[in-house]
């Protein structure tokens, strides 16, 4: 039996358009494939500790759009789009990613859940973005700290459901 790795790992492969992420959950693949679709429980614990997430929609259905919005302490709003591509299921969820701060820089989002045995999930991500440039540009963002966190709130959640 593996221990979890309760650290993300996130690949950023020199002159790549990708960047890739994994972490392990407590969890069985059908928690957390909830906690990742329901926009109720997204909402909980999606992104770093100092936003407060005020909208946010996902219709998980091939076509479907999702939203977010986040404010942060000074209030000022940072809002997330896109459109999902596919029926979402545990082997494969795709979608595509837009921060309004930055509209037309579009990435294409994909997530894989990994049923590990005993109750354990491991979360596989990549994004690919349109140029080398944008992804550089998400890589710098402080991206780390909102994955990091985000993950730590979501063990959390996933304990209660």
């Amino acid at each position: 039996m593996s221990t979890l790795n309760r650290e993300t790992t996130i690949g950023v492969e020199p002159n790549s358009y990708e960047i890739t992420t994994a972490r392990d959950f407590d969890a069985p693949v059908d928690k957390v494939f909830r906690a990742l679709h329901d926009p109720e429980l997204v909402a909980k614990w999606i992104g770093p500790k100092y936003l407060e997430n005020v909208e946010c929609t996902l219709e998980a259905r091939h076509g479907g759009t999702w939203t977010l919005v986040q404010r942060d302490p000074d209030g000022n709003e940072h809002g997330f789009r896109g459109v999902v591509h596919g029926d979402p299921t545990p082997e494969l969820s795709q979608r595509t990613f837009e921060w309004l701060g930055m509209p037309g820089h579009v990435s294409f989002e994909t997530l894989r859940l990994e049923d590990l045995g005993d109750g354990r999930t491991r979360v596989h991500g990549s994004s690919v973005f349109m140029s080398v440039a944008d992804r550089d540009g998400m890589a710098a963002s402080g991206m780390d700290v909102g994955i990091n966190e985000g993950y730590e709130r979501l063990d959390d959640l996933l304990a209660t459901l």
